[in-house]
């Protein structure tokens, strides 16, 4: 078939042929950008993996316009239209907010799979706005409402694509018209999975029951989910399932980051030898720093990549010490962990309330202040499409050789947070930050070990995860020192948010 206008390597071109030979069997030709109904019985897995710099989102990219220029309609997790039995729909989909964010940054309209799985229910009223600004009804009358509101809907609908952020513009709050979330029963069409990689076999299995057509993106050298057994969902696949891309397009730009995590492929390489290539790399480029200690102005949005939990915990309370966090309290402006949802079986329908306003486990949030109600936080989370909520919290700051965690204020229930500013190289796969920060002691305990994960040793496994989460800038950080701060921890930094969508009590 002919590929767009953008030139792909010959392993891209085979990728996207494939991809579109199965979508034509499921009724939608690329080709002529013909769409027939829906095959029930139909059901097709493929997964397209390469290293980082292989060209997987931008192959995932081209497919998303071209699936849109043929009219298929792309379902977001905000809001839902009335279903036509001829209509064919694509969802793009992450594990975390963060990595959904990642690919909104270049254009491609992704969201979580929890935002896929769980639906909000809106306020029959305010849906009628939702139906008109799609296209889908009349211009409604609505009680409380003027003209000039519902003119400020329609223009921020034209621009942003949001119907949050619309009934937002109009003057309304989440909790004005989003009423509760619930678990998806029927069917979707088409889905993309970037970050296939962090998927477990539960999420692998929702997701099997929602789409016919599922594709899945991922990186093979990435390392698998805990309790996984070292494999990952796309590597159970029989081999015709799977496509491999082996070109690596960003390294032929002259990316250092790149040549420093492909350098780790090659068997023969030591440690020791890694980090000399780490240190002459820093030489010749400034996107790659050997950092003779940890800048603690980073950890509040970049926290540092470890290894070891007796680490990760180290460095947090010495960043909590060099900004005299008081004991008892958070500051704000300080990064946290989302650790789960402290929720009793009765409670489901809360917990869907957090899970699907992007409260998952891992999701990095930044307090901004204490909620109207005790035990409750004024949150923001990165990555998320309406970032700002205030939630019932259990926060827990992990102490140097306590088994108990100090709790300076908790809710009876609800979200649980660890800190941020450092966290385990598990938990940042899925996420990118402008500059990084790999805390390499670390690593070297982990060579010294000799750990082996699916064949490959662990220190090489952690090193390529930690240093793939840098967009332009790696600190390799080689000595167990923290810089001073240049300036207080802040909020201003933060996006304005559409939306403000805020948790009601929990306790009730």
């Amino acid at each position: 078939m002919t590929v767009p206008t953008l030139t792909f390597s010959e392993d891209q071109a085979e990728a996207f042929d494939r991809v579109s030979t199965v979508l034509r069997a499921a009724g939608i030709n690329l080709d002529d950008a013909i769409l027939s109904p829906p095959r029930d019985g139909r059901s097709n897995v493929l997964a397209i993996t390469g290293k980082a710099g292989s060209g997987k989102t931008l192959l995932l990219a081209e497919l998303y316009k071209a699936l849109k220029d043929a009219g298929v309609d792309i379902v977001s997790g905000d809001w839902e239209g009335r279903k036509r039995k001829d209509r064919r729909t694509l969802a793009i989909l992450a594990p975390t907010n963060k990595a959904a964010s990642v690919l909104r940054m270049r254009g491609v309209p992704a969201t979580t799979i929890h935002r896929i799985l769980y639906t909000p229910v809106y306020d029959p009223e305010y849906e009628r706005i939702a139906e008109w600004l799609a296209g889908n009804g009349e211009r409604p009358d609505i009680e409380g409402l003027t003209d000039a509101a519902l003119d400020r809907a329609h223009a921020f609908y034209q621009t942003n694509n949001s119907i949050p952020g619309a009934l937002a513009a109009a003057g309304l709050r989440g909790s004005d018209f989003i009423t509760g979330w619930k678990r998806r029963e029927e069917e979707l069409d088409i889905g993309f999975v970037d970050e296939a990689s962090m998927l477990d076999d539960r999420q692998y299995g929702d997701l099997r029951e929602i789409f016919p057509t599922l594709v899945m993106f991922g990186d093979p050298a990435q390392l698998a989910p805990v309790n996984q057994s070292g494999a990952m969902v796309f590597e159970k696949l029989d081999e015709d399932r799977v496509l491999a891309l082996r070109r690596i397009h960003r390294q032929e730009a002259d990316n250092p980051i790149l040549d420093l995590a492909h350098a780790l492929a090659d068997p023969t390489l030591e440690f020791h030898d890694f980090e000399q290539m780490v240190e002459e790399k820093s030489k010749s480029d400034d996107r790659v720093v050997w950092g003779q200690r940890v800048e603690v102005d980073l950890m509040a949005r970049s926290p540092v990549l470890v290894w070891r939990n007796a680490t990760r915990i180290r460095l947090i309370n010495a960043f909590r010490k060099v900004h005299d966090a008081p004991d008892d309290r958070l500051l704000e402006g300080e990064p946290l962990i989302c650790d789960g949802i402290e929720l009793p079986l009765k409670h489901r329908k809360k917990r869907l309330d957090l899970e699907a306003r992007g409260l998952i486990k891992g999701a990095q949030v930044v307090y901004l202040g204490a909620g109207k109600k005790p035990g409750f936080s004024r949150l923001h989370v990165m990555g998320a499409e309406d970032p700002r909520v205030s939630a019932a919290s259990i926060v827990k700051i992990e102490m140097p050789d306590e088994e108990e965690p100090f709790i300076p204020f908790a809710a009876r229930m609800g979200a649980t947070f660890l800190h941020g500013a450092a966290v385990t190289i598990h938990k940042a796969q899925g996420s990118q930050w402008d500059s990084v920060q790999v805390f390499a002691p670390d690593l070297f305990v982990a060579a010294r070990m000799g750990r082996v994960e699916a064949g490959q040793p662990l220190w090489k496994r952690l090193a390529y995860v930690a240093i793939t989460r840098a967009q332009d800038r790696l600190i390799w950080v080689v000595r167990n020192r923290l810089a001073r701060p240049t300036y207080e921890l802040r909020v201003d930094d933060l996006p304005v948010p559409q939306t403000a969508l805020t948790l009601e009590a929990l306790e009730d």
